[in-house]
């Protein structure tokens, strides 16, 4: 919620584009010469373009949610609603997650343009309190157009590990060349700190850091007893992250400790464990 990490993110959405099409234009010249490296780049524009106007929608088709009916959690649209005010975002399209792992996260352009999914699992485990420090985390997302560069990140990256299905038997050989591209992609445009500046600010928003404190602990709680399959280029997206670090999916943790998160959050209100004992 500040001009600097909108501004990051808005260079590091173009540095991405300009360097998508020095990369298939100067593939395009290899192969073809001129004709062909400009045949490239404008396929690679036009792709471009496409993604940017539809990513609050692949985002959450890429993990199976599904856009919930106006009449459908009219509590959390609410919530939504007026945290989005504070925050000072369009509402997001809501999502849903149909399946017990508690899980949260925003998508797509910008304060104008994007999505939040949800899943069925953390509408049941969290309080109010908790959910509405999770929904402040990520709308916070929305207004830095963090959004912007996670999501594009996470579907590249997951395009590139889902193109290692077509070599058949040799999956195993190409994902181990291009599995570390995707999370060396990854890695260079997305710090842990806008984790850390996510949670400050949803904190000043709610005017109390321990409802996301809480939350963030139930959510590694909750999720460590639930199955989670799914692509690990999605980590990015997450509130916390929902793997196990290992094999593949430890390439890909953008996420700082937990544990640091909310050692961070605690000491924005030094006074909460003398509070909590008076208690």
């Amino acid at each position: 919620m500040g001009f600097l990490p909108t501004a990051r993110n808005l260079l590091k959405a173009w540095l991405l584009l300009a360097g998508l099409c020095a990369a298939v234009g100067g593939l395009g010249w290899w192969v073809g010469g001129y004709r062909t490296a400009s045949l490239s780049i404008f396929c690679v524009l036009l792709a471009a373009a496409a993604l940017y106007w539809y990513l609050d929608r692949v985002a959450p088709g890429m993990v199976g949610a599904r856009e919930m009916a106006i009449a459908e959690g009219p509590l959390l649209r609410s919530t939504v609603e007026r945290l989005a005010a504070k925050v000072g975002v369009a509402r997001p399209r809501l999502y849903l997650i149909p399946d017990a792992h508690p899980r949260a996260f925003a998508a797509g352009r910008g304060p104008r343009g994007s999505s939040l999914t949800v899943s069925a699992g953390l509408l049941s485990v969290t309080q109010p309190a908790e959910l509405e420090g999770i929904l402040a985390h990520e709308l916070v997302h929305i207004a830095n157009r963090d959004v912007l560069v996670q999501t594009t990140v996470s579907v590249l990256a997951g395009f590139l590990i889902e193109v290692t299905r077509l070599a058949g038997w040799f999956q195993r050989g190409f994902l181990f060349v291009l599995g570390p591209i995707a999370a060396s992609f990854v890695h260079l445009l997305l710090s842990p700190g806008r984790e850390f500046a996510a949670d400050r600010a949803a904190a000043e928003i709610l005017e109390t850091p321990h409802g996301l404190a809480d939350a963030l602990i139930r959510l590694e709680a909750a999720g460590s007893f639930v199955e989670f399959r799914a692509s690990p280029a999605t980590e990015p997206l997450y509130t916390v992250n929902p793997f196990a670090e290992e094999g593949i999916a430890a390439m890909f943790v953008t996420h700082p400790p937990l544990a640091e998160r909310v050692r961070r959050l605690r000491e924005l209100d030094p006074e909460w464990r003398a509070k909590q004992e008076a208690a």
